[in-house]
């Protein structure tokens, strides 16, 4: 059916409507960098993000406040040992992070949803998959930056106390022996710490909500284990003490450097795991390393969909 023209309005050819534009697209001749490149890139950008870096001002407070609280102890007793020329340090190395468990586990809160939660809420976790990254390459690179930017948290402390005892002039190989001891302790917790944290935050894409989960889970189990070992300890039944200390991060660390790395035990009595205990204590948290970074695989497989 004809449609009728208005009078005097001129009718324009479509084909006139059509241009060709020069925008001046080209081709990537540049070299190709790979996986490898992608995952150190997300893994530097993920640890640089744990402490604020390269982000607003409002997001360093936070992680540079804690890492202050966690260093100013350590510099306080290098320099009550300094000045009254003790003959060993107030706290051992092993101790240190198990004291400051409240400050460790606020961390790992704040910064585990910081690292995936974004990425969840605002979509973006199918664009890293468009590029030449695989699933795994991503929860390599972001529990690798977390780890360490919790082991940098855990360890910068001992290194202050390592540093004044040496100042102190106390024996040098037994403050290496036990400063060494407590990298190797502060390591395990992080490798445990930033897994349980990453996949409690992995479930939602709010902060929020993953900054309550974790520290839910965090205090929650500690608080519940200690409680039950108090328990056990006043009826008596001392020899449950060590396995109740499986159910909780804290005390699994714990666990493992009272029954290997020569520290004190924190659980009640003094109790710690024997040798046959601490192999459980080992396994359980080499277990649950290697669960955690199977089910965030596991997630990010379904969210990169």
């Amino acid at each position: 059916m004809a449609v009728e023209q208005p009078l005097g309005t001129p009718v324009t050819p479509s084909g006139d409507q059509t241009r060709i534009h020069n925008i001046g697209y080209r081709t990537y001749d540049g070299p190709r960098l790979g996986r490898a490149y992608a995952r150190r890139s997300l893994y530097s950008q993920s640890l640089r993000g744990s402490y604020g870096l390269g982000r607003s001002v409002k997001s360093k407070v936070l992680p540079m406040l804690l890492f202050v609280v966690m260093c100013v102890p350590a510099a306080i007793m290098v320099a009550v040992a300094v000045a009254t020329k003790a003959k060993e340090l107030p706290l051992e190395y092993t101790r240190y992070a198990i004291v400051m468990q409240a400050v460790i586990s606020l961390y790992v809160a704040s910064q585990a949803p910081q690292s995936v939660s974004r990425d969840l809420r605002f979509k973006t976790v199918p664009l890293y998959f468009s590029r030449p990254i695989e699933t795994a390459d991503y929860v390599r690179a972001k529990y690798a930056a977390l780890a360490s930017a919790m082991f940098i948290l855990t360890a910068a402390p001992l290194l202050v106390l390592y540093a004044g005892a040496l100042l102190a002039k106390l024996d040098f190989t037994d403050q290496t022996k036990g400063f060494a001891q407590g990298l190797v302790s502060v390591a395990l917790l992080s490798l445990l710490f930033a897994g349980i944290g990453l996949v409690i935050a992995s479930v939602t894409p709010r902060r929020g909500f993953g900054i309550a989960a974790v520290i839910a889970v965090l205090t929650i189990s500690y608080g519940a284990v200690s409680t039950l070992q108090a328990i056990a300890d006043a009826q008596g039944n001392a020899s449950a003490i060590p396995w109740i200390g499986l159910f909780s991060p804290v005390t699994l660390v714990d666990g493992v450097q009272s029954a290997f790395l020569g520290a004190t035990s924190a659980f009640p009595g003094g109790v710690g795991p024997d040798n046959a205990e601490g192999a459980v204590y080992v396994l359980v948290c080499l277990g649950l390393i290697a669960a955690a970074y199977g089910l965030l695989v596991r997630r990010y497989k379904k969210v990169g969909l």
